[in-house]
């Protein structure tokens, strides 16, 4: 067991597309390479700020989560193809499409230098796996950095874990949750299961926002679990007190409740047992090696081997000889 230790946990493919976008560069060829520098860049930034003992990064895998579409056939479908940075933007789609899966697959041989840890599960999503890591045995007595823009990582929040979202500039921890949005983080999963998530295909259950569902359910401020039995209960109560027509709704539309809440929660991660078995044996027998070398050659050859990365070399440097 790990004791003391600040673990950062990196939802890759959502810090991958923020550089992917927004980032410019181009490699000595011409090709885009906006999201490796700028997720390297990324990292400097905040391993500066947040010193991290250990760094995990989570990506997506292939076909996103097998499970999750066997509840919702549909589920995130529609969404429409992530561009590059406008300003260099002369690419096919296609082509675009080549090249955003060879900066995926460069990142992750860039990572492999490194004392990083990497999980990608084919038909698994990185929350599920950050869920899993957050919750494990070994990092208990951790502090724990989610780095991420995604709202569904507010169900993990508690004494030592915090959500640093770095689009919006901010760092969310259990008590501010709290304070934001009148729901603990143990409910969260449920009062988003009212409200839906378009960006996912989820519809919610119309009308039910997070500040109606906080309303008109005070006690998911709680920490305490909110079981279906008891929303329903609550429902009939106030059905017979009230003419409000937010409780006929939940009531008519309780098996959309459940499904969403199902697809949403990350409190019992949807892992297999070899993916279990897979990040059980890697975080206790990990690869703390670190190639410098190879790191600084491989940015030369892919045209951003000027930049100074001087402090995330040193700390990779640090990590690797601390856990030896």
């Amino acid at each position: 067991m790990q004791t003391g230790k600040r673990i950062l946990i990196i939802d890759q493919l959502n810090l991958f597309f923020r550089n992917y976008i927004v980032n410019p560069s181009l490699s000595l060829d011409g090709a885009p390479i906006g999201a490796l520098k700028g997720c390297f860049q990324s990292l400097q930034k905040v391993v500066r700020e947040s010193k991290p003992d250990m760094i995990i990064v989570c990506w997506d895998g292939e076909g996103g989560s097998t499970k999750r579409k066997l509840l919702k056939k549909d589920y995130k479908s529609g969404r429409k193809p992530i561009r590059l940075n406008r300003s260099i933007r002369n690419l096919s789609e296609e082509e675009e499409k080549e090249n955003n899966l060879w900066q995926q697959a460069r990142l992750v041989d860039y990572f492999n230098q490194t004392p990083v840890i990497q999980f990608m599960f084919k038909g698994t999503e990185a929350d599920d796996v950050i869920a899993y890591i957050c919750r494990h045995k070994l990092f208990i007595d951790c502090e724990k950095i989610i780095l991420s823009s995604d709202k569904d990582f507010f169900q993990l929040l508690d004494e030592k874990t915090v959500l640093y979202r770095p689009v919006q500039k901010q760092i969310v921890n259990q008590k501010s949750l709290i304070e934001q949005f009148n729901v603990h983080p143990v409910n969260f999963a449920m009062a988003r299961a009212f409200a839906g998530d378009k960006s996912d295909n989820i519809e919610g259950l119309g009308g039910i926002g997070l500040k109606t569902a906080a309303r008109r359910f005070p006690f998911l401020k709680e920490e305490k679990f909110v079981t279906f039995d008891k929303i329903l209960n609550y429902c009939q109560k106030m059905m017979a007190e009230t003419n409000i027509k937010t409780y006929n709704n939940v009531v008519e539309k309780k098996s959309l409740l459940k499904r969403n809440y199902h697809m949403m929660q990350l409190y019992t991660p949807l892992l297999g047992v070899n993916e279990k078995k897979i990040i059980n044996e890697t975080l206790q027998n990990p690869d703390n090696s670190f190639n410098k070398t190879e790191l600084i050659k491989m940015m030369m050859v892919d045209g951003f081997g000027e930049i100074n990365f001087i402090e995330l070399f040193q700390h990779f440097r640090k990590m690797s000889l601390d856990n030896t």
